[in-house]
């Protein structure tokens, strides 16, 4: 076993349970006899290479128990791609502070961060144990069943088109359709997510479009004019990613990031929702609204999970465990056994496949006219949000 300190970081957009990943880390590494201290990089690699660094094994017992139900990145967070020039002032942070055990929570970009340290490290013969911790909101990580963050981020898209749809349905003789957009640049599980507010036909959402399919105008409008024709008004949920045949994006957005991913949200570009509101209204000429809520999803602790948060800590400890039993270049991956009643483990997968990898929705979840979801969607998505409130609907007994 190795002796020396741990670091961690929290890398990417936050997530509800991001840091219920970090308290099992950091609860584990109190605990093992290999790591002397543990300490925190702040704002991520940028801040670690910077000399950015807490003590987290100071903090109070009340803080760490308190980080399970905090959202946000308590560490900060970054965007920051490394350069060959960044890798040496990495080891040499690595080798001043004497760390050995070196873990970071995020999504395909982080984990292309840590196999390239790890890798450099053991060409330049200096010994560290790097292992990554999933989280992302979009659930596209490859080489895991989920990502902590997603059961949280897909229980407040449920709840927020379950409240939405209601009050949409009992105003459309005021507001004729809205729409709802969700966070997910390539993969459509937040969105699909949405199908968990419906119980009865006429409820929300009537039409979910996803970035595995390509946006078709003239079929959408068509679909619209359907629902309207049906129920006198239409729910409409989107990928903030969706986007044309041509690769075009919905949103018209030509902002992107140091990983060169569009930024749907950003300055230069406008949102899916706002598109699609244009669309609707400039054909048909209704009243309607649209929502774009962009990181509420990612940080709303009064909707989180259960399940999510005892996954993310559990993640955040097996990886300790892990890194002391000497096992390096992997991440912490969830396997589902069942669906009902719902059982789980952990495994992992190579850093090496999951930072090259995505995972968008498979197709047997997805409709053939590619504008709603299958039962199958259903069943797996189910067990991940958790039960959802039960409203009333008035029997309208006419006089």
């Amino acid at each position: 076993m190795l002796k020396g300190n741990a670091v961690i970081g929290q890398s990417g957009g936050p997530t509800t349970v991001i840091n219920a990943s970090l308290a099992g880390v950091i609860d584990k590494c109190l605990q093992a006899d290999g790591v002397e201290n543990v300490y925190g990089m702040r704002y991520g690699i940028e801040g670690f290479m910077r000399g950015d660094l807490i003590n987290l094994g100071r903090e109070e017992k009340a803080v760490l128990e308190g980080l399970r139900y905090s959202p946000s990145s308590a560490l900060g967070s970054c965007r920051h791609k490394l350069q060959e020039t960044d890798f040496q002032p990495v080891l040499e942070m690595l080798k001043k502070h004497n760390i050995r055990y070196y873990f970071l929570i995020g999504g395909n970009d982080t984990m292309d961060t840590i196999h390239r340290v790890e890798s450099y490290c053991r060409e330049k013969g200096y010994e560290l144990i790097g292992i990554g911790i999933p989280k992302t909101v979009d659930n596209d990580l490859f080489g895991t069943d989920h990502t902590p963050g997603f059961g949280s981020a897909a229980r407040y898209v449920a709840l927020s088109v379950k409240q939405a749809g209601m009050l949409a349905r009992d105003m459309k003789y005021v507001d004729q359709y809205v729409i709802f957009q969700t966070v997910g640049r390539s993969a459509g599980w937040l969105p699909a997510a949405s199908v968990l507010a419906k119980r009865a036909e006429d409820d929300a959402p009537h039409i979910i479009l996803m970035p595995e399919r390509p946006f078709d105008r003239e079929r959408f409008l068509a679909s619209v004019q359907g629902c309207h024709e049906r129920y006198g008004w239409c729910s409409v949920v989107c990928g903030e990613g969706i986007c044309y045949a041509d690769k075009t994006p919905v949103s018209a957005s030509t902002t992107a990031d140091r990983f060169s991913n569009v930024e749907f949200g950003a300055m230069g570009g406008t949102s899916a929702a706002l598109m699609l509101h244009r669309m609707i209204k400039d054909t048909f000429g209704w009243r309607g609204e649209f929502q774009v809520c962009e990181s509420l999803q990612m940080a709303a602790a009064d909707r989180v999970s259960e399940s999510d948060v005892e996954e993310a800590y559990a993640c955040g400890r097996r990886a300790v465990e892990l890194a002391l039993d000497g096992h390096s270049g992997v991440m912490v991956s969830i396997l589902r056994q069942s669906n009902d009643p719902y059982r789980w483990s952990l495994g992992t997968s190579p850093l090496a496949e999951v930072a090259l990898g995505e995972k968008p929705m498979p197709d047997e979840y997805i409709s053939a006219d590619g504008r709603f979801v299958t039962p199958a969607c259903v069943e797996y998505l189910k067990p991940l949000v958790g039960p959802l409130p039960e409203y009333v609907r008035l029997k309208g007994y006419a006089v």
